[in-house]
């Protein structure tokens, strides 16, 4: 292409950007915000999320103003974008503590962060345990808890109570197997402190016999057979089927203390050498 038809094309390029956006700067908050909910409604999220971001710029305290801020909130989740929907949410329970739809926006929040954590927990089979990260998860138990306490009655608390015992549940394995990750590095008190935060605190899942087996693992490698037998006596009321149950007194361990999958050296220097 010659040299000047090359800048006549770069100048009409721009001068049609220009004519786009002085003719979005003519149009009424209404009709913004008509061409948002028309790209929503067309599941084109990119499109809504950018009619809606002008349309709050333009007009921040416009008669659509609260609406838009909640429909973004909803482009931002449904186009994926978690961490923009979460930090949209924040922001509108901040400006609007009294508004009627914040259980709404708590529920909202709560699926981003769910949907960006799902995939860091489930399944627990990574062997590394420092790839599992599960804040999201943590966030998303905060907002379903928020929500439940603070409006039970939302037509949103009864499925975000059947996700928060899913999460509760998911963290307390979690909690598991970071206490078996510390008794396979030799770190006994670590073990038996995420042992404990599990029976303290997740004392209603699934997960407490595992707990208490990684306390009882942990004593044993700590040589305290008092504090194990006792453990273990709670274990077997619990779950007298417990795998690690082994005979009227026995236990089997899992991570025995003189089999480590780290030597001394290497626990030590954090892998240096």
């Amino acid at each position: 292409m010659p040299f000047k038809a090359l800048v006549i094309s770069l100048a009409l390029i721009i001068l049609s950007g220009c004519a786009g956006r002085l003719a979005d700067d003519q149009k009424s908050e209404q009709q913004l915000y008509q061409e948002a909910q028309t790209a929503l409604d067309k599941k084109r999220f990119i499109t809504a999320i950018e009619r809606l971001q002008f349309l709050e710029s333009r007009f921040p305290f416009g008669e659509y103003g609260e609406q838009a801020q909640l429909e973004l909130i909803y482009a931002y989740y449904s186009n994926n974008q978690h961490e923009q929907a979460r930090a949209a949410a924040s922001r509108f329970i901040r400006l609007n503590s009294d508004h009627p739809q914040i259980d709404y926006v708590l529920y909202l929040s709560g699926l981003s962060a769910w949907v960006a954590g799902r995939h860091s927990l489930e399944g627990l089979k990574l062997t590394d345990i420092s790839q599992r990260d599960p804040g999201a998860t943590r966030e998303a138990y905060a907002d379903f808890n928020r929500l439940i306490s603070t409006f039970p009655d939302s037509d949103y608390a009864p499925d975000a109570q059947q996700r928060l015992r899913y999460l509760k549940n998911l963290l307390a394995a979690q909690e598991v197997y970071i206490g078996q990750f510390y008794l396979r590095r030799s770190a006994p008190i670590a073990a038996i402190n995420r042992g404990r935060g599990v029976v303290e605190g997740y004392r209603d899942t699934p997960a407490v016999a595992d707990a208490l087996a990684v306390m009882i693992e942990g004593y044993l490698h700590l040589e305290d057979t008092e504090q194990a037998n006792e453990l273990r006596q709670l274990l077997v009321e619990l779950q007298p089927d417990h795998p690690q149950l082994k005979g009227k007194k026995g236990f089997a361990q899992l991570h025995p203390a003189d089999k480590p999958d780290k030597n001394l050296l290497q626990i030590l220097s954090f892998d240096l050498f």
